[in-house]
């Protein structure tokens, strides 16, 4: 992390210039209505045009001074506070003044990704119930602007944090919304949703630069990166005639049925792009820290399938590096696998080994995963159905975070495979009340020493499942639910789904 070191240490500098015409400024995250992280210290902090001067932070009876530096920054930390759904003041003095009001204290999280986080709740399922609630000040929502950078930057635009309402949650992180309701239900504490996303972006935006220069793909992630500069001015011009083309086609399969055949127009990289290595981090980011954080969310990795290998290695650097950028520790960080996705070839691998790809992440401290793969939708890469995506998201925070062990946080996950018979025996952990909603259970395949995959027979007995396959006498490997759009049917007492495996590393 010493290249992380460098591309935070410049953050201060050209602040005072930016801010010269200012007097008191607050960081992005302090607006009216913001959450603050309970049993944690708060840091608070800002810019102000007059280096050296006093700036006051109060708040609950808590007062707390900071010097303004030679850059025009300022910083106070809050001492830990318990939940507190009621709002209150927060104030803050220095060469001028600005108050903060309906300040809560609860729960932090950070949720970032791609399109399927950002989906609003107005687009998706139960939109129409959700919207039908009295309005819940313990759910709020802060959304982060577009704005990728070529540099660390210190602020970044924000739409201010909204509190849950039939007026306001329309535009909320649908998973994210999903999330703070069930937490906020289940342990009556405020919880406030920092997102931070980005339609179509690939993981490589959101790493830091320095971070990503020293992974193994660097030389290949910067050599498209250059060439994409080369060719950026013609397919800017190209770019509308495309997005032109791509939006009559959805009108003719609309409206006659006419299967798309096209790609859809990936808009050009170029100066300012969301899809340069790290501009996203530089930009959307970084301005965020060090707001006290509960942990993160990740949903990402549609525009990174096709390079399982390079993600496998991409995902842990982007937790390692945002762990870096908040002086928290291993702060917990929850991934969404990716759901079921035909993608054309509803029997094509891509999308499996993408998700062993998410999956690997799992070795990390304070880390796990929500397995989707049987609420996506084949057709359509953008699922409406969020609700149980931020409630699986949730069971994990409640259980590994909050200690309500009697939680059960995970579907059915493998704990070996062994020979049994002429066939394969595989025993879960997680599989209290291990059923089939399938008969027989679907989505398992075997394969002998030729490495050919056969569809293959299974039969629930406890905690285990007995695999076996007809044209194989002697099985040597065995796959579940290992395709793009694959069969799903094996689930525990908590209708929680068992997770993608293979056996093999072929």
């Amino acid at each position: 992390m010493k290249a992380l070191r460098f591309v935070l240490g410049g953050l201060a500098a050209g602040l005072l210039m930016s801010t010269a015409s200012a007097q008191l400024l607050l960081a992005p995250p302090f607006t009216d209505h913001a959450v603050l992280q309970r049993e944690a210290a708060v840091p608070v902090w800002g810019w102000d045009n007059r280096p050296g001067y006093t700036v006051t932070v109060s708040y609950r009876g808590q007062k707390k001074e900071a010097r303004v530096n030679a850059s025009g920054l300022w910083r106070a930390d809050l001492d830990a506070m318990a939940a507190s759904g009621e709002g209150a003041d927060l104030k803050v003095t220095g060469s001028s003044a600005v108050t903060l009001h309906d300040i809560v204290v609860g729960e932090v999280w950070l949720a970032s990704g791609q399109s399927n986080m950002e989906f609003s709740l107005n687009n998706s399922r139960g939109f129409a119930e959700e919207k039908a609630r009295a309005a819940n000040p313990l759910i709020r929502h802060l959304r982060i602007e577009h704005s990728p950078a070529d540099l660390p930057v210190g602020r970044v635009g924000t739409g201010g944090w909204q509190s849950a309402s039939p007026e306001t949650i329309g535009g909320f992180s649908a998973v994210g919304y999903f999330f703070a309701r069930y937490l906020a239900e289940k342990l009556q504490v405020p919880v406030g949703i920092i997102h931070a996303s980005w339609g179509g972006t690939p993981i490589e935006s959101w790493v830091p630069e320095p971070v990503l220069r020293t992974t193994r793909g660097w030389p290949a992630y910067n050599a498209a990166w250059q060439e994409a500069l080369k060719v950026f001015p013609q397919r800017y011009a190209e770019q509308p005639a495309l997005e032109a083309a791509w939006h009559q086609a959805e009108e003719d399969f609309r409206a006659h049925g006419k299967p798309i055949t096209m790609e859809w127009p990936h808009p050009p990289m170029g100066p300012g792009s969301a899809y340069a290595p790290g501009r996203l981090f530089n930009g959307m980011i970084t301005p965020l820290a060090p707001y006290a954080l509960r942990g993160a969310l990740w949903y990402q990795g549609e525009s990174n399938v096709g390079h399982h290998d390079d993600y496998r290695e991409l995902l842990p650097a982007l937790i390692q590096a945002w762990r870096a950028t908040w002086p928290q520790g291993d702060f917990p960080f929850l991934v969404v696998q990716l759901p079921n996705f035909a993608d054309k070839n509803p029997a094509g691998r891509a999308w499996a080994e993408l998700r062993e790809a998410q999956a690997s992440a799992r070795h990390l401290p304070a880390t796990a995963m929500a397995v989707t793969i049987d609420v996506g939708d084949a057709e359509n890469i953008h699922p409406t159905n969020k609700q149980p995506v931020g409630e699986r998201l949730a069971l994990i925070a409640l259980h590994q975070i909050h200690d309500q062990l009697a939680v059960e946080w995970s579907g059915p996950m493998v704990q070996s495979v062994r020979p049994e018979g002429s066939g394969l025996r595989v025993v879960f952990t997680h599989a209290d009340g291990l059923t089939a909603h399938t008969t027989p259970p679907a989505g398992f395949e075997l394969a002998g020493a030729d490495k050919i995959f056969h569809a293959a027979t299974a039969r629930v007995e406890g905690d285990s499942v007995l695999v076996s396959a007809a044209e194989i006498s002697v099985p040597v490997a065995v796959r579940y639910a290992w395709t793009n759009s694959p069969a799903v049917s094996l689930y525990n007492s908590a209708g929680l789904p068992a997770a993608p495996f293979r056996s093999d590393d072929w």
